[in-house]
Parts: C-alpha cells; sequence; structure tokens
C-alpha cells in the first residue's frame, strides 16, 4: 500500500482578535498547492486534521470549533497600492471541504503583523517605534482592509494593554478599517441590501415566517429579531448548541435567506456552503452575565447580538459579522438600527456572550441607496508558534 510522505512547511500559527489560525507565505506551500483546486483543498483539510468524525481535529491544527479551524495564504500584493493578498479558508471540521466564500475579520488584524514580520512588507517603511499602516487586498471578497500596526523597537508589538472580550489576555491593539465592506459581488444584484429593502418577510417551511434584515455587508448575513425565535437575546453558547432541534431550525432559516440573497439556488445547496451567509440574531439592550462571569449593564450597550458560524452559536462574534452589524446599525429601519433604538448612528456598542465590542460605520443615502464606505473596529494580534507544520500529503492523493 503506498502512503503520502510527511513533508514539513513553514507555518506560523497565530490569534487574531477572537480566532485562531495556521498562516503560509503563498511561496512556502508545495508548487501543486499554490494555485486553487483539490491539491490545496486536501492539503489543509490534512493541516488542520479535517473531516473528523470525531468532530475534535485531533490529528491536526485545527481546535474544533468554527473559531480555530481556520487557514490563510498570504502574498506579496500585485494589486497598486497594495502590500499583501490575503486568501481565507474556513476549513469544515466533520466534511471534506474547505469554504472559501468569505472573510474572517478575527484572522485580518493578524494579516498586517505577519505581512511586516514576514517580509510582505518593505522594510523601509518599518519604523522603530511608531504604526505601519498595511493595506490588504482581501481576495475572498475583492475588497480593501487596512491594519494600523503598532511597531516597538523595530518590531510588531504584540504586547499591549488592549482588552477584547472573549480573549482572555490584553494585547496590543490593532485597529483595523474595511472600506467600501459592502457589496461582495455576489447574490441579486450584488447590493447592500440584496433583495432592494432593509426589511424582509423570510418564510421557511415547517419553522415560521420571519422578519429579516438580508445585508451583504463584510459578509452576507441573516438578522432576525431574538423574540420572534423565543429568545431574549442574553442567550450563551450552551443555551443554543445544547439543542439540536434549534440548530436544525437555525440551518433552515440559513438555508432559506440564501435563497432569499440570491447566493444560492436551492436550500440543499447550503450544505456546500458552511461559511456564508451567518445568522444573527437582535434584542434591544437588557442586563446579562458574559461567558466569563463579567456582569454586562443594560446601559452598557445598545444593543444584543448573537450569532452562528458553522452551525454554532459562536462564543463572541465573527469579526466580518461585526462589520455586518455596524453596517446594519447604521442604516435607519433594519432591525439591528430598530432594537438599538432607531435613528442614524456612526457607531455602536453590542454584547455577545463573551462581552460587548464596540464598531463604526460611515453610511450615507446616495440615490436613494443606502452605502457604507467604511466600517471600523480594534483587534488584537499575537503569534502562538511559527516553524513548520508536519503533515502527510501528496499532490493528487
Amino acid at each position: 500500500m503506498t502512503h503520502a510522505p510527511q513533508i514539513k512547511i513553514p507555518a506560523t500559527y497565530m490569534r487574531g482578535g477572537t480566532s485562531k489560525g495556521v498562516f503560509f507565505k503563498l511561496t512556502d506551500l508545495p508548487e501543486a498547492a499554490q494555485v486553487p483546486g483539490p491539491d490545496r483543498d486536501a492539503l489543509l483539510l490534512r493541516v488542520i486534521g479535517s473531516p473528523d468524525p470525531y468532530g475534535k481535529q485531533i490529528d491536526g491544527m485545527g481546535g474544533a470549533t468554527s473559531s480555530t479551524s481556520k487557514a490563510v495564504i498570504l502574498s506579496k500584493s500585485s494589486r497598486p497600492d497594495h502590500d499583501v493578498d490575503y486568501l481565507f479558508g474556513q476549513v469544515s471540521i466533520d466534511q471534506p471541504f474547505v469554504d472559501w466564500s468569505g472573510n474572517c475579520g478575527n484572522l485580518s488584524a493578524a494579516v498586517g503583523p505577519f505581512a511586516i514580520a514576514n517580509g510582505l512588507v518593505d522594510a523601509q517603511r518599518v519604523p522603530e517605534n511608531g504604526v505601519v499602516v498595511v493595506r490588504i487586498w482581501q481576495a475572498n471578497i475583492g475588497k480593501t482592509i487596512v491594519a494600523h500596526v503598532p511597531i516597538a523597537h523595530g518590531q510588531v508589538q504584540e504586547v499591549g494593554d488592549f482588552e477584547l472580550d472573549g480573549v482572555t489576555f490584553p494585547a496590543a491593539e490593532v485597529r483595523i478599517e474595511f472600506l467600501d465592506p459592502a457589496d461582495e459581488g455576489e447574490g441579486d444584484g450584488g447590493s447592500m441590501f440584496p433583495t432592494g429593502n432593509v426589511v424582509d418577510e423570510l418564510d421557511v417551511p415547517g419553522v415560521g415566517t420571519f422578519q429579516a434584515t438580508f445585508i451583504n455587508s463584510g459578509i452576507p448575513t441573516i438578522f432576525l429579531n431574538a423574540d420572534a425565535l423565543g429568545y431574549t437575546g442574553t442567550e450563551l453558547q450552551d443555551d443554543i448548541n445544547s439543542d439540536p432541534a434549534a440548530l436544525a431550525r437555525f440551518e433552515a432559516i440559513r438555508a432559506h435567506g440564501a435563497v432569499r440573497m440570491g447566493l444560492i439556488d436551492s436550500p440543499d445547496q447550503a450544505a456546500g456552503r458552511q461559511h456564508t451567509p451567518k445568522v444573527a440574531f437582535v434584542a434591544p439592550p437588557k442586563a446579562y452575565t458574559a461567558s466569563s462571569g463579567k456582569a454586562i449593564a443594560a446601559e452598557d450597550i445598545d444593543v444584543l447580538v448573537r450569532a452562528l458560524s458553522m452551525g454554532k452559536l459562536h462564543h463572541a462574534m465573527m469579526g466580518t459579522a461585526s462589520v455586518a452589524i455596524a453596517t446594519a446599525a447604521a442604516v435607519p429601519g433594519t432591525l439591528v438600527n430598530l432594537a438599538a433604538g432607531g435613528g442614524e448612528r456612526d457607531g455602536v456598542r453590542f454584547g455577545h456572550p463573551s462581552g460587548t465590542l464596540r464598531v463604526g460605520a460611515e453610511a450615507r443615502l446616495v440615490n436613494d441607496e443606502w452605502t457604507v464606505t467604511k466600517a471600523i473596529m480594534s483587534r488584537s494580534a499575537r503569534v502562538l508558534m511559527e516553524g513548520w507544520v508536519r503533515v502527510p500529503w501528496a499532490p493528487g492523493v
């Protein structure tokens, strides 16, 4: 019997925001994996430890959650006015596929630091102390991200006192700007609101009919009202993830919502597109206790948001969904905006299972259509390990 050889590939294991992933330079990958296709997907699946019917990813670098089953490929950008091209792969835990349909906003915070440390940014632009502005081309969705990366003593500054709910230890703040985050070029006409409305009725056979805001900003997202689902908006992970019937209901909503957004042709195609769209539910502010035990007062937040990723309630909030929240909150009449009190706003602090997060967006009405020029948030990033990953792999095997 022929076995694939164990090879080693230079890699860096990084935390970005509330996610972790394995980062590669494109040129360090085996030649067959430097281009899109089954060889690349097979390599990343094996690196992460998927598909794993046990759901643990024991024989790989994945952490058995949507937040930790991720891979990133970076290269010097060939695009004018950009430093690095950023390609993100959401690796399925129990199925043999990598979803390339969207970005990871959390790991976006680690792209700039990795690019600087690995020579993808001109060394002459790195000061002894200060900030490097890294312009990133997000190749999955064709958008520009600008990262403001702190530098100390000529190196990326990773330690600091910036605290991010969902991350135990403080670190240095990395400010992220998502430029023109709306319209990912998908759906009905590729507009920010693919149906042309800020609120629609979504009929899900066997589940119910719900008010929904469909939005393409950061990542395609379906927003629902918590009370319509029988929730308060203060739920933590176990409240949802321990309920198989609830998860099945959310997946049905996601599948039918994806059809309404023009992302797929029929609900049965949703199983092959786990990363997008996201489903989230919102509610007006209420006091609750975060997963860390931290008390969140109603006056600490503008709105409650809970979001699902890869079929499970997220432990905090996906970065790209945070962009969607910021955008939707800025547009009067969306479910997010109404739950936050309505009116025009350029920022919102939302409560999630791990705590709170403030995000901002610049929205304006142009020719009777809402457009967003920028969404802004702060994250942090840190190298956890660097060296080589070892993986049994060969092209075509």
